[in-house]
């Protein structure tokens, strides 16, 4: 089947039927945008049925925290990956007051690893004081490493072995690990094994200044060799998607985001004394500008025509997320009060060339048809903003019949979002997206939102780099 992105590029992209398609419906309108979303949502909650299911455990959420995300170079730059997530173990411990003994395993996501703490779950789990007989491991799935945490976890207690889970995820792109050469690191190692002075000078007398070339590390596709940014700008092209949409996407995050943070409901956040530094308790990546600063960017991929800024694509981040998963049953034998079930979820997976960034349009039908329910059903919605072309990609992707029924193998589309309950608190975009930590912060915006406004289904979508994707159904916890 011929991919998307290659069809549209080789027929003209300014007259083909793909760009045709996908601009007779534009999603471009301030109005609508940068709509604040009002009390009216939570007055159309209806009561719905639960999701329990016969003869399953129900996994609830305690509660869940993470410390400020900020800009990579900044209060973070000379931790280690491991002092980050200590901060957002020892924030969960706070917030809960849960005894360390009762937790029976900890997993943590994370995408570039620190080789002196691979395990980063453990030795974080170790710096916060955790038990040395409370088991710990690692996982990583591009940006939906901490989802696949959190569900790794919701197996472990449905199934039965754990009762009390810890999960979350950390990123620290302030110190990413940069190499020697292949042929660099091939010399060393041969001179460590050599046995003879005169074996390590014929070594030596090898050696070339290229050796010295280091290897950078770069948000791109093994299998592609090509960066997210370049795939995002590429998708944005094919599905018509404007810049001044995109722009005026980001700038509806960045303001969401501001005013969520100013009316003090990013609870989830945690303050973090950075060691001989001050107090850090607010991410300091929201930044609302203007539509005319925007526009005087440059494009960041493609040049000079691509539509990808740095405006409205997710910047690099520090950060860490922690969430206390529980049985329901241990839960409130504890006296917790839970915040939310973790329902149904789903991991689908594209073509990583040409559908990269496309999980959340192939993942959102799979997960609502798995727990019975419909588009009309959620009340908060929560989407990974890689890049605002991304997104709004996925919204004509999603509210396309033809593209449902050529590539999703679907009769009908999926549907489009209502942007009053889409990310109303801000998104990767304006909050920042570490890449291991985002899956937490986006079920608990689902979980506080819910509660917030009376609804009580969320629905949680990400992309993932390798063409992956995840969605998760939150359903609120009575009150």
């Amino acid at each position: 089947m011929t991919s998307i992105l290659t069809y549209t590029f080789k027929n003209l992209p300014s007259t083909s039927k793909w760009a045709l398609r996908f601009s007779v419906r534009p999603l471009s309108c301030s109005s609508q945008l940068r709509a604040t979303p009002g009390p009216a949502v939570a007055a159309q909650t209806k009561s719905k049925k639960t999701l329990a299911k016969p003869n399953i455990r129900n996994v609830v959420v305690v509660d869940g925290v993470r410390t400020p995300f900020l800009l990579s170079g900044t209060s973070y730059k000379d931790l280690m990956p491991h002092d980050v997530a200590r901060a957002a173990l020892l924030g969960l411990l706070h917030r809960t007051s849960v005894p360390k003994e009762v937790v029976d395993y900890i997993i943590f996501g994370t995408v570039i690893q620190e080789v002196k703490t691979s395990n980063v779950a453990r030795e974080a789990a170790l710096g916060a004081g955790f038990s040395d007989k409370t088991p710990a491991h690692t996982v990583t799935m591009a940006c939906i490493s901490a989802n696949q945490a959190m569900t790794t976890g919701v197996g472990l207690i449905a199934s039965g072995q754990c009762d009390v889970v810890v999960a979350g995820g950390v990123e620290l792109m302030s110190d990413v690990p940069i190499r020697h050469s292949r042929k660099m690191r091939k010399m060393l190692l041969d001179l460590n094994k050599a046995k003879t002075l005169g074996q390590r000078l014929s070594l030596l007398s090898k050696f070339r200044l290229n050796f010295l070339s280091p290897e950078l590390p770069a948000v791109a596709e093994f299998s592609t060799s090509e960066t997210m940014g370049h795939s995002a700008d590429r998708l944005a092209a094919a599905f018509a998607v404007s810049r001044t949409e995109q722009d005026e996407y980001a700038l509806r995050s960045h303001s969401l985001a501001k005013k969520a943070q100013d009316e003090g409901l990013l609870s989830d956040v945690v303050p973090f004394k950075v060691p001989g530094k001050d107090t850090v308790t607010k991410d300091n990546g929201i930044r609302p500008s203007s539509l005319e600063q925007m526009a005087k960017l440059k494009p960041a991929f493609i040049k000079p025509y691509g539509t990808v800024t740095a405006a409205n694509s997710s910047f690099l981040t520090d950060g860490a997320s922690a969430m206390l998963i529980m049985a329901e049953e241990k839960a409130l034998a504890m006296g917790y009060k839970p915040k939310a079930y973790l329902r149904d979820f789903v991991y689908v997976s594209q073509d990583p060339k040409d559908q990269l960034l496309l999980g959340p349009t192939y993942a959102t039908p799979k997960v609502l048809e798995k727990a019975g329910l419909t588009l009309n059903d959620v009340d908060a919605f929560e989407f990974h903003e890689a890049f605002s072309g991304q997104i709004l990609a996925n919204f004509k992707a999603m509210d396309s019949d033809w593209f449902a029924q050529n590539y999703m193998g679907r009769k009908t589309k999926v549907g489009l979002p209502p942007l009053e309950k889409f990310n109303t608190w801000g998104g990767s975009l304006s909050l920042g997206h570490p890449f291991g930590a985002t899956g937490c912060r986006l079920v608990m915006a689902a979980a506080n939102r819910l509660r917030k406004e009376g609804g009580q289904y969320g629905l949680v979508a990400a992309c993932a780099a390798g063409g992956q994707g995840h969605a998760m159904i939150v359903e609120a916890y009575p009150k």
